[in-house]
């Protein structure tokens, strides 16, 4: 058993095979299990907020958005969109954009005649933060697919950063990180390494040493994480670049 809960394999050829949370709900496909269940779950539950933010760029309320995402979710928790859409189930960010596209085509006529709140919810989801969160979002004109794209790279690292900060915790490393964490994404002109040192009671050399060896631990989460929504890890490099790209357009 590898970090993050990946098994690894060598297959009849030799090929190393990895298994991620998405691999292991495309290999389920329709039918249920209790890992790709999970898988499932454990996926949307990190990446909804970029669907949130979707449906509200293409001009919903508030309250409908809310109304189509919890429709959304309890309909793609129970694996009825796991077929078709092929040339997206590479990569889960594409997959889920495509699967919502297609169910705000098709379904949203269905989820108006429902009872608001009516359904079974799946997900338990902070909607109140969320719509917080959209409105500290810059009012630009990016397409929403763009924007889509910005907010899931957000949830990455942020995803990446809350594994951070337990692996620190863990180890005895909690204020190390809060007081070196603006470090880890920033050049070091921009950073204080002395007044940082200071706080923390430890010399500079201590400190840039611990620094490093957080961004080299930063790097490693950020690469499992990302591939934790592929189907093929191997695609790893190239989907960071794609959401480097989508955080500063």
């Amino acid at each position: 058993m590898t970090s993050a809960g990946k098994t690894s394999d060598l297959g009849p050829a030799g090929r190393y095979f990895v298994t991620t949370r998405w691999t292991v709900v495309l290999s389920a496909g329709h039918k249920s299990s209790p890992q790709s269940d999970r898988a499932l779950a454990e996926l949307c539950q990190m990446y909804w907020y970029p669907l949130y933010s979707y449906v509200r760029r293409q001009g919903y309320s508030k309250e409908d958005a809310e109304d189509l995402a919890q429709a959304f979710f309890a309909r793609f928790l129970e694996k009825n969109y796991l077929e078709g859409l092929a040339a997206e189930r590479g990569k889960f960010r594409a997959f889920l954009l495509a699967s919502l596209k297609h169910f705000l085509a098709n379904e949203w006529d269905k989820t108006q005649r429902q009872k608001r709140g009516g359904g079974v919810p799946h997900l338990s989801l902070d909607w109140q933060s969320a719509e917080e969160r959209y409105h500290l979002e810059p009012a630009d004109p990016m397409r929403p697919d763009l924007a889509y794209d910005r907010e899931w790279a957000l949830a990455l690292l942020e995803q990446v950063i809350v594994r951070l900060r337990g692996e620190c915790a863990a180890d005895g490393k909690a204020r190390l990180f809060e007081e070196a964490k603006g470090f880890l994404m920033v050049g070091e002109s921009v950073t204080d390494y002395d007044e940082v040192a200071k706080r923390l009671g430890v010399d500079n050399g201590a400190l840039r040493v611990a620094v490093h060896r957080l961004r080299k631990r930063y790097r490693e989460l950020l690469r499992e994480e990302i591939s934790q929504t592929l189907s093929d890890p191997a695609h790893v490099a190239e989907e960071l670049r794609s959401l480097q790209v989508a955080l500063t357009s």
